[in-house]
């Protein structure tokens, strides 16, 4: 009987795991000064796109980079863990369904995503943005939409199994299917008065705005519009003779 490892995630998770805690690492030998100025060069800042990109460390080049970049750092041991933690749980999901390519554009897309709707609500703003959430929050919105495809589609009990150990298996619903569906609407909005909450409703006037919740709803609601864009053909056709549970045989593809 073949045994399941504690823990299984794919190695282009693990990948950009290591490298996001080896960056936060680099940062801690870092000076004040040397530390300020990587993350304003790597952080996504409204400021350059309303005034001229050579204000700020990074010039014209982090204008280009920053909202690829910015998602590299995390503000501390706090902020990065549970993004860890979350990029693990989803990215996995992701990664075994779509591959290491299509994994790593979509990352990136629905994190690129979210800088820009973060930039629409705040042109101007100095504040710098940091951290993965908008892209974590673009693989959240697929979980969800797979798991509740899983539900529908698998025998009883084999859900939660497919969806953490072979995605790829699961018959996803369309995405009007989706929007229909009133589990998907809850859990949306459940997603999106916490994110309120946590920027306003549970924060001090000091804090208001330290949660990036643009940049989660951005990425969000890109991620569950536009996954069809970065899903592998095979794994979403819908075929009434598939056997989901037979991915569950075999192993894991990643």
């Amino acid at each position: 009987m073949r045994r399941e490892p504690v823990f299984n995630i794919p190695g282009v998770v693990l990948a950009l795991l290591g490298l996001i805690v080896a960056i936060h690492g680099a940062r801690l030998m870092l000076s004040e000064a040397d530390d300020t100025f990587v993350v304003l060069a790597m952080a996504f800042i409204p400021d350059r796109y309303a005034a001229h990109p050579l204000d700020w460390p990074g010039g014209a080049l982090s204008t280009w980079l920053s909202p690829v970049t910015h998602m590299l750092l995390h503000g501390d041991a706090t902020h990065l863990a549970l993004n860890g933690a979350s990029l693990a749980a989803f990215g996995a999901i992701i990664a075994r369904r779509v591959g290491v390519f299509r994994f790593s554009l979509f990352s990136a897309f629905c994190g690129v995503v979210g800088a820009l709707t973060f930039l629409m609500f705040n042109w101007g703003v100095q504040a710098p943005l940091i951290g993965a959430s908008g892209a974590i929050a673009g693989m959240m919105a697929v979980a969800l939409r797979l798991l509740f495809s899983a539900i529908d589609a698998s025998p009883d009990g084999l859900a939660g199994d497919l969806i953490r150990r072979a995605p790829q298996f699961v018959p996803i619903k369309t995405l009007r299917e989706t929007l229909m569906d009133r589990r998907m609407q809850s859990a949306t909005a459940i997603w999106l008065l916490i994110n309120l909450l946590a920027a306003y409703g549970m924060a001090t006037p000091a804090q208001v705005g330290v949660v990036a919740w643009e940049a989660h709803i951005g990425g969000y609601f890109v991620g569950l519009f536009l996954f069809g864009l970065f899903d592998r053909p095979m794994a979403h056709e819908r075929d009434d003779e598939i056997d989901i549970s037979a991915g569950l045989d075999g192993p894991n593809r990643l």
